[in-house]
């Protein structure tokens, strides 16, 4: 069959035209006086739409337009938000400088908003913030993603409490996204060779605020089915639908960028999904420069950034070889590499032949910046990934860490924000990185923040009956069941709520494990407590679909389905009602299997207080004025003892402490050291996990450096980084001929605090020179086992002459430390032009 395809768009009267530029931009999803313009415009139109704006607008009837083109008090709403829009888009930001070379921002998935569905959980969500502060600080950043078909699957469960999954498609032509068409009116497009075959993707834009997110999609007549279901689903189909999608995001985005004339003069890999971006970069710098695969590899190294959040080995990507011979063996004539050598930069042992290709490792091995996101996670990472760096201190190894955060005005309910809009002044939403306004906080009233707390609590009971409600009817239960979900929850009850992934390690059921009392918590009549759960597990993990089934089950089995529920198909929508309604969060992942974790900061901004295990941020954010930590950080070997010992931990915090906190109240109602705490929870983790303090962090220690680098790099023909990559060469085959013959020092047996030390080595450089090399003096104090140096210190030798070849190094140093104090000498790489000396097998220890 043959179909003629054209878009049809809604008639807004010319008054009413603004309503189009604001649906088409994602700065609505964080300011709810613009969402309101299109619930008041027509509430069940908003309702059917499922929150979408662009769709409302396709479904309000023309008669509805003409009359609120008529009313006066909408319009001037509607003129007000414009104009903010417009004063938001022009005004000042932080950032100040260049916007001719850009950040590239590359992520499997973002989620920013309902109304674009391409996201699953943690790492979309934080892409999407990543993407909104951003837009708030102006900085020279773009996003690069798919555009999935199905995005992620909506969750149901059966009558038996068994996850369902379901799959819509999604309809762009009603959605914030717009194509982007060239000069002629046609769709800009790009390809990229899968296995002999050519994939089409075009490309579309979403508008977040000041910044630009371009999805590539490859759903289009010029491609064959198989091709295009590669951008079908978010994480759908098998390991090859898998690798394809990573070729387009990677290969494919970098291509898209150039199309549109973009620059990505630095590059952000979120997770290692995106690392075949690298390898695109280096094809490119070959190509256009006549460059060796060396000479590219060091130009593109220092503006290439990446971001590990899997502290989970399995968690990390792995293709098996045969997968990669069939879409990479052709690289080899590209990139002239041998088949070894490209199969060693995805593997930790690089010519183990039995090694799959891992994109965490290609990702690690092609960027000279790397963190994890948390300072936890960093601590993992290091452990996890030392072996890239044999013979490296595991302090030294180069990832570190900017922990996550979260955009405030996206997930502070509307009520809580009109409060801080009013006490803590108009820099909150205009200066958003002024972070100490959050010092504020003590200005707010105990009574309107309670207040304020309290409506929101019986907010979250209203929506959690209306989704039982909904739920049951689905599943065929008799009235008088349904009716019974009216009594269900309680707007005056001590709420928990745990909502996230439902993956084993996460152990949702940790407070089922003592029935008894946790029933007798519930049940009591004077202080009882009620749980919320949510969450979704992978279609494919059957024993996190198993968790959810033992909640339910609980739940029914012990006749308190008023006091435990579980809400289905968590999303973003469900988790603002549970993050500003709660009152207290729960997370109980085995440490230190969480990387960072962010539904907890929004909590606390909202002024809901954690009661988490000490792993991923809460590790580094808790102290008792902010909420409760389940145990002290310990880590076992033993799961099951694990499992025991921090359920129990669990009961008797909530015994002992934070239910009778909660219920401990004045003549006046209010529970005061409670809302004291909320106070310094919002203060101290609005200030601290804001992700415009991430987005600071990430621009000072990568974004501004990289753009440097790239800038130092190109200039004169890119003559430095033809000049870093000689250098590493010549390095390369100097290496092993490198000798640190002898050391020699004053130290006595017992020496004075105070006392000076003068180390001399004599090093044996071949036919390097003396500036080519970093030599260091190693020292600190020495372990009781004698082999190692803790809390080491780092100081360069100055070369003091040479005879025979052999030069003398030399360093004078105070004996600052008492106790037993050692030091060693160790050569390192040095040039201007790198980033930082710890380059794979290139140290040298006496």
């Amino acid at each position: 069959m043959n179909i003629s395809t054209y878009t049809v768009k809604p008639k807004l009267p010319p008054a009413l035209k603004p309503l189009e530029e604001i649906a088409n931009n994602l700065w609505l999803s964080w300011n709810f006086d613009a969402v309101q313009l299109f619930i008041r415009l027509d509430y069940d139109a908003w309702l059917l739409s499922q929150q979408s704006p662009v769709r409302t607008l396709g479904m309000v009837s023309q008669e509805r337009l003409a009359e609120t083109a008529r009313d006066d008090s909408y319009l001037a709403a509607l003129k007000e938000v414009h104009e903010r829009f417009q004063r938001y888009k022009k005004g000042e930001t932080w950032y100040k400088g260049s916007r001719k070379d850009v950040v590239a921002y590359f992520s499997m998935e973002y989620g920013m908003d309902v109304s674009l569905p391409i996201y699953s959980g943690g790492l979309g969500i934080l892409s999407g913030d990543h993407m909104k502060t951003s837009s708030d600080m102006g900085l020279p950043l773009v996003g690069i993603g798919l555009l999935y078909r199905q995005g992620y699957f909506k969750q149901y469960l059966n009558a038996d409490g068994f996850q369902q999954e379901s799959y819509p498609e999604n309809d762009w032509y009603n959605m914030p996204v717009e194509r982007k068409t060239g000069k002629d009116g046609n769709p800009v497009k790009i390809s990229v060779d899968l296995a002999g075959s050519q994939a089409v993707a075009q490309i579309w834009e979403v508008k977040v605020g000041r910044s630009s997110l371009y999805l590539l999609d490859t759903n289009i007549d010029e491609n064959t089915p198989d091709i295009r279901n590669i951008t079908a689903a978010l994480y759908g189909g098998d390991k090859e639908t898998r690798m394809q999608q990573e070729i387009l995001l990677g290969i494919g985005g970098i291509r898209a960028l150039r199309a549109l004339g973009i620059n990505p003069a630095a590059t952000h890999m979120n997770e290692g999904h995106a690392a075949f971006l690298g390898l695109e970069r280096i094809r490119e710098i070959m190509t256009e420069k006549e460059f060796t695969f060396e000479e590219a590899r060091e130009v593109v190294w220092p503006t290439n950034i990446f971001t590990t959040h899997t502290p989970v080995p399995a968690g990390n990507e792995r293709f098996d070889i045969e997968l990669i011979e069939k879409y990479f063996r052709s690289w080899t004539q590209i990139l002239s590499i041998s088949w070894k050598d490209f199969l060693g930069l995805g593997r930790e042992r690089v010519y183990d032949d039995h090694e799959t290709f891992c994109m965490t490792v290609l990702a690690l091995k092609l960027a000279a910046y790397a963190n994890g996101v948390s300072r936890l996670h960093g601590e993992v990472s290091r452990q996890m990934w030392k072996g890239l760096w044999p013979n490296l201190p595991l302090d030294e190894v180069p990832i570190s860490h900017v922990t996550n955060g979260v955009h405030p005005r996206s997930w502070i309910s509307n009520n809580m924000t009109e409060l801080l809009d009013r006490y803590l002044g108009p820099h909150f939403n205009e200066d958003p990185t002024e972070l100490s306004i959050w010092d504020r906080m003590d200005r707010i009233s105990d009574e309107e923040l309670w207040r304020t707390h309290d409506r929101r609590r019986e907010r979250l009971v209203a929506f959690a009956r209306d989704r039982i409600r909904q739920n049951l009817k689905r599943n065929g239960a008799v009235e008088r069941r349904i009716q019974k979900a009216e009594d269900a929850l309680s707007p005056y009850v001590l709420t928990l709520a745990f909502a996230r992934r439902f993956a084993t390690y996460k152990r949702g059921n940790l407070l089922l494990r003592d029935p008894d009392r946790l029933l007798r918590l519930l049940k009591d009549n004077d202080r009882p407590i009620q749980l919320i759960f949510a969450g979704k597990a992978h279609p494919m993990d059957m024993p996190g679909k198993e968790l959810i089934k033992e909640i339910v089950h609980f739940a029914e089995h012990h006749d308190v389905e008023s006091r435990i529920v579980f809400l289905e198909n968590y999303d973003m929508t469900m988790s603002r009602y549970l993050t500003a309604g709660a009152d207290v969060w729960l997370n109980t992942p085995r440490r230190p299997l969480e990387a960072s974790g962010t539904s907890g900061m929004k909590a606390s901004m909202n002024g809901v207080l954690n009661c988490s295990i000490m792993d991923g941020w809460w590790d580094e954010a808790y102290n008792p004025e902010l909420g409760w930590a389940i145990g002290r950080g310990e880590e076992y070997e033993d799961t099951k003892l694990q499992d025991e010992v921090e359920s129990k931990a669990l009961y008797d915090l909530l015994e002992r402490e934070i239910i009778p906190l909660f219920y401990q109240r004045g003549r006046d109602g209010l529970p005061r050291e409670w809302i004291k705490m909320m106070k310094t929870c919002m203060k101290e983790i609005g200030r601290s996990m804001s992700s415009h303090r991430m987005l600071m962090d990430y621009s000072n220690k990568f974004y501004f450096p990289a753009l440097k680098n790239y800038r130092h790099l190109v200039k004169d023909d890119y003559a430095e980084g033809k000049s870093l990559a000689a250098y590493m060469s010549r390095l390369q085959q100097a290496w092993d001929g490198l000798r640190i013959a002898k050391v020699e020092s004053n130290a006595k047996p017992v020496m004075q605090r105070g006392d000076s030390l003068t180390v001399t080595a004599a090093i044996e450089l071949g036919p390097l020179q003396p500036s080519e090399v970093l030599v260091e003096l190693y020292h600190g104090t020495v372990s009781n086992q004698g082999n190692d140096i803790a809390n080491a210190r780092r100081t360069e030798m100055k070369d003091v002459g040479h005879e025979e070849g052999v030069y003398q190094y030399q360093v004078r140093i105070e004996c600052a430390d008492t106790g037993q104090q050692g030091h060693t000498v160790r050569i390192l790489p040095k040039h201007e032009a790198l980033v930082h000396p710890y380059r794979t097998g290139l140290i040298k220890w006496a």
